[in-house]
């Protein structure tokens, strides 16, 4: 009784899941399905030299033959090329045993036929050719544990027009030729040539019989097909497009699996394209959340730092942003780390350095000697505690305020008969045209984009503001090593080149050398390489060039090239492409990797860079802030 309800009840069902699939049925007839929307509206096969698609032409190119032996990548050219490709190679391996069974026969009949021939038999030489290959076939097989393969490979070009792809098919052939490699067109069979190219394994017969070469495991060596240089980072940054193929290119330098560091080289001449790269990277990496900071010697970055709401702090005679040279700051050490003060004093006797000249050992102690009295008259030594106060019951890092001055330090050394001359030459910084340095600090900077615009400095005071806010800069970067961030050092041969001393460089070194343990990038930017390497036969220029994971060359001058020619490898055709590169295109070296590269960018990034910011504003897709 039970089973024939459940019987009853299980056809009922079906009865209504059938009546249900019939109303879906009717319901979907006439509609436009995904499937439509991808399938072409029609083919033509009626021409034997394309097929087209859509008003698209296709064509294929079989490979027919190769040199004997092949001691390059047979298809590199052709893949570093920009053309429009589908290449498909096909292997299949043979059964050992019965090719040898079937050479063992070739060999013993051909040895026959060679012994009884007549020796003045045309094909006799032929015959002889046949025989000694399928013995080194053999041995290979036997001995040296080689497969054997049969190889077909398919290459496709495409366009929308007849004479383009005319044109493209001339050229590729051309190419391939060039490789000892044979080729026919696949005229009559262009469907199956098709087919052939396309992600579905297909190898139809109609063109398999002609493609068919045997080959043995090392030459399949040489059919190796991703050989293009290229980078697709996972969660990189768009940088531009491979010059040779067209391939995306996107670098996250953060990747500490891949990159021994985050740090980067821009060079290039004036007007190459380098300022316009640094701005992109700023753009882009905002967009990521990276903290950024800028130092702008050519007040280059200023419209830009407007528009991504950043904070710009100047310097110079008309400036009402002050930053104190003699600042001691909560982050300039890790909560774990001591010595707040001893930290201090090494950045101050570089700044110095660069205000008084080469200082000797025993200058250097007596000038040491006033930085650490200037402190103890604000009640700072050498216990780190002096520099905490109990405020709201609550321990906190002393207001800036209470931190001396350079005209603190100048009457200090006013006192001391072996100071004098220190004094004379701060007169500038305290009571002359630079005495925008003798002020306290008065800026906040917690904002993702601080740009240091010391371009009203003057070319030769440039040096001291690049160095003012290195300082700052690297104590922010200290801050968080969770965070990302990157620091940009415009024109750094000035820190680092024959206008600068050997303390300055040291601690431009050391930033580039350990900026990666507080999840940092630095990234030096110069046009003028020769001084990049004039201070102390190049030996800092040197390092920060091999610190640096990722190596950009916009087009360089000839002596310029000779000059990094000296501290990195780089090929003849390498030079020779450095040289005519165009505006806006590079070659980028990521480790191994090198790879001629054109700069790409949105118009509304463009816009952004040049200052159009009347367009920007009206955008209303725009959504940078």
């Amino acid at each position: 009784m039970i089973k024939n309800k459940i019987k009853k009840f299980l056809e009922d069902y079906r009865k209504k899941v059938d009546k249900e699939k019939g109303k879906k049925i009717d319901f979907y007839q006439g509609s436009f399905s995904n499937q439509d929307l991808l399938s072409p509206s029609y083919f033509n096969l009626l021409n034997p030299k394309y097929f087209e698609i859509d008003q698209k032409f296709y064509s294929t190119i079989l490979i027919v033959n190769y040199y004997r032996e092949q001691t390059d990548l047979i298809l590199k050219n052709l893949i570093d090329s920009n053309l429009n490709l589908n290449i498909s190679i096909f292997y299949e391996k043979q059964n050992p045993y019965k090719i040898i069974k079937d050479l063992t026969y070739h060999i013993g009949t051909v040895a026959v036929e060679l012994k009884d021939s007549n020796q003045n038999r045309q094909d006799i030489d032929i015959a002889a050719f046949t025989y000694n290959d399928a013995k080194y076939i053999r041995k290979e097989i036997q001995v040296n544990g080689e497969d054997f393969y049969f190889l077909y490979i398919y290459i496709m070009t495409y366009a929308n027009e007849e004479k383009e792809l005319d044109f493209l098919l001339n050229r590729l052939e051309g190419l391939l030729e060039s490789k000892g490699l044979q080729t026919r067109r696949a005229y009559f069979r262009q469907e199956q040539g098709f087919l052939a190219n396309l992600p579905l394994m297909i190898n139809p017969k109609e063109v398999k019989e002609v493609t068919k070469r045997n080959v043995l495991t090392n030459g399949i060596i040489s059919t190796y097909p991703f050989i293009s240089s290229s980078i697709c980072d996972e969660k990189g940054i768009f940088v531009g497009t491979n010059l040779y193929n067209n391939s995306l290119i996107f670098i996250n330098k953060y990747n500490a699996e891949k990159y021994k560091n985050a740090n980067m080289c821009i060079f290039g001449t004036s007007g190459a394209g380098k300022s316009f790269y640094t701005k992109l990277l700023i753009i882009r990496s905002y967009l990521w959340g990276i903290d950024q900071y800028v130092i702008d010697p050519e007040r280059e970055y200023e419209k830009l730092c407007q528009v991504l709401e950043g904070t710009l702090l100047k310097i110079g005679p008309s400036s009402e942003t002050y930053i104190n040279i003699f600042d001691i700051r909560k982050e300039s050490i890790e909560d774990s780390e001591r010595g707040y003060l001893a930290t201090k004093i090494s950045k101050l006797i570089g700044f110095f350095n660069l205000i008084f000249g080469e200082i000797n050992e025993e200058e250097k102690a007596i000038i040491e000697e006033k930085i650490i009295q200037v402190y103890q008259k604000k009640g700072i030594t050498f216990e780190d505690e002096s520099l905490f106060q109990e405020k709201n019951d609550k321990r906190t890092f002393i207001e800036k305020e209470k931190m001396p001055i350079l005209e603190d330090f100048y009457n200090l050394l006013a006192q001391d008969e072996k100071t004098i001359k220190f004094k004379i030459k701060l007169i500038p910084f305290v009571k002359g045209s630079l005495n925008f340095f003798n002020h306290q600090t008065n800026v906040e900077m917690n904002h993702k984009l601080i740009v240091a615009d010391i371009y009203e400095l003057g070319e030769d005071n440039l040096k001291y503001g690049m160095y003012l806010f290195t300082d700052l800069f690297w104590d922010k970067i200290k801050e968080n090593r969770n965070k990302k961030k990157t620091i940009y050092m415009d024109e750094i041969w000035r820190l680092i080149g024959i206008t600068s001393n050997k303390e300055v460089a040291s601690f431009i070194y050391r930033i580039f050398k350990t900026i990666r343990k507080y999840g940092g990038s630095g990234v030096a930017i110069t046009q003028d390489i020769a001084d990049l390497f004039s201070l102390e036969n190049g030996i800092y220029g040197r390092s920060i060039l091999n610190n640096s994971s990722i190596k950009t060359f916009f087009s360089l001058e000839e002596e310029n090239i000779k000059m990094l020619e000296k501290y990195m490898t780089l090929s003849e055709k390498e030079k020779i492409e450095i040289k005519s590169l165009k505006k806006g295109e590079c070659l980028m070296c990521v480790g191994d990797d090198h790879i001629l590269t054109k700069i790409e960018s949105s118009k509304q990034e463009r816009d952004l860079i040049e200052g159009r910011l009347e367009e920007i504003e009206e955008d209303s897709n725009s959504d940078w802030k």
